[in-house]
């Protein structure tokens, strides 16, 4: 879809069934455009880009020219594309005053405002609309009509009056007639098919839709629209979002022409799946604690998307490798913090980037007691245990040693009790005692 809104202008030969022809369309999306608005006109077709030829005023302007371009002078504009043909034609009006129809199919209970605008900011009193001869309003302060809903009767020419008040121009202004089709609904049989099934598709994949009639003939036109504005989105019998993005999810619908009548299928819901990117740690959950010396493994997948996917790990916000997976190994203190992973899909050779998936944040804490630190701590401790009993066995042999080199002097007799000591001199005492 290129995220581009045009407008198709109805082909005044439709091709047979399902038959492409060369459309062309604007964007804003009102007809008769006009070249303050800064008109968009793009060709549509067969061929390449630059085969295509633009005919202004019924005469050839430019060959060769590129598929779209931005109006800057008044005229009726077509462009040819080969294989497809001429487009319908396309009036840019550069009129004081002019009348403007929104630019696609009007249905039978469809809401349609018809808006009168000036080309200058001028001061305009009173509006005036008309069908045909009849007047519809006398006066309104606003600029703008409402159809709602739209009725087969409503279809006829319309044209606005207006009564501008200021220095440069003052009088009635009457703008150039409208022609107002209302298109009755009476096909039968019309749906709408997604590929892949279910109309849910990955963000940056393609989807296809397709319009289907189960009751209708003769030549048939296709149009694509979605939500209940009526904005076109493209023609033919498939329309294909090659790269879709989270803003295409909504309803869609096709609305078959056989230029009489027009039919609307019942809407498709599409719903466009965006990718998550989730991190996954090996051991444990998101956010905990490991040991340091541990072996840590970080893992980044993606639910939805298609390959390649490209994967970029950040530290603390920082980038530190890229891939699915990342491995810090034996880990220290510092690799404690927040990890994440990004994860993008880059498809075509433009390099488009399709998603930009971002994962929630892993918390990682590092703490140092680990199983190896305290093993240390315990040998530690029992080597210490160890030194001291033998320091208080050498102390122990060291004084049993200094005892045993006393003088003999010193010590007392040896086989004979204290008790058994005289108290007569010295002498005596030392003597022992005789036996009669």
């Amino acid at each position: 879809m290129a995220g581009k809104v045009a407008l198709l202008l109805w082909a005044q030969t439709l091709g047979l069934a399902g038959a492409q022809t060369t459309q062309l369309l604007v964007e804003p999306p009102w007809r008769p455009a006009v070249p303050w608005d800064r008109v968009t006109l793009t060709c549509q077709g067969l061929g390449t880009t630059g085969a295509t030829t633009w005919y202004k005023d019924g005469q050839c302007w430019w060959l060769e020219g590129p598929d779209h371009f931005t109006v800057t002078e008044s005229g009726s504009y077509q462009c040819d594309r080969p294989g497809s043909g001429l487009s319908p034609l396309v009036t840019v009006s550069d009129g004081p005053l002019v009348l403007q129809v929104p630019a696609r199919p009007l249905l039978e209970g469809d809401t349609v405002k018809l808006r009168c605008r000036c080309r200058w900011d001028l001061l305009v009193t009173e509006v005036r609309f008309y069908r045909g001869n009849k007047e519809l309003i006398k006066t309104l302060p606003r600029t703008e009509l409402s159809l709602s809903p739209l009725h087969l009767h409503h279809s006829g020419r319309y044209r606005c009056r207006v009564w501008v008040n200021s220095g440069v121009s003052r009088g009635w202004q009457e703008s150039a007639p409208v022609t107002v089709t209302v298109h009755e609904v009476s096909l039968s049989g019309v749906s709408v098919s997604a590929q892949p099934p279910g109309a849910q598709v990955a963000l940056g994949d393609c989807l296809v839709l397709s319009c289907a009639v189960a009751a209708g003939t003769g030549p048939l036109s296709f149009t694509w629209h979605r939500g209940g504005s009526g904005t076109l989105l493209g023609t033919g019998p498939n329309l294909e979002l090659r790269r879709v993005g989270d803003s295409d999810s909504g309803q869609y619908h096709c609305r078959v022409s056989d230029g009489d009548s027009v039919e609307e299928s019942v809407p498709l819901n599409v719903t466009v799946l965006v990718p998550v990117a989730n991190v996954t740690i090996t051991p444990g959950p998101l956010s905990h604690q490991v040991h340091a010396g541990d072996a840590v493994t970080l893992r980044c997948s993606v639910q939805v998307g298609s390959a390649p996917v490209t994967f970029t790990w950040l530290h603390n916000g920082q980038e530190v490798a890229r891939g699915p997976v990342l491995e810090l190994g034996k880990i220290s203190v510092g690799h404690s913090g927040t990890y994440r992973c990004v994860a993008t899909n880059q498809l075509g050779q433009d390099g488009h980037r399709v998603f930009r998936a971002l994962s929630p944040e892993l918390a990682l804490e590092v703490t140092p007691d680990s199983p190896w630190v305290t093993a240390v701590a315990v040998n530690v401790g029992r080597t210490l245990l160890f030194l001291l009993l033998l320091l208080a066995v050498i102390g122990g042999c060291h004084c049993w040693h200094r005892a045993a080199a006393r003088k003999p002097q010193d010590r007392a007799p040896t086989g004979v009790p204290w008790s058994c000591h005289t108290s007569g001199s010295t002498s005596d005492q030392r003597r022992p005692a005789r036996i009669p």
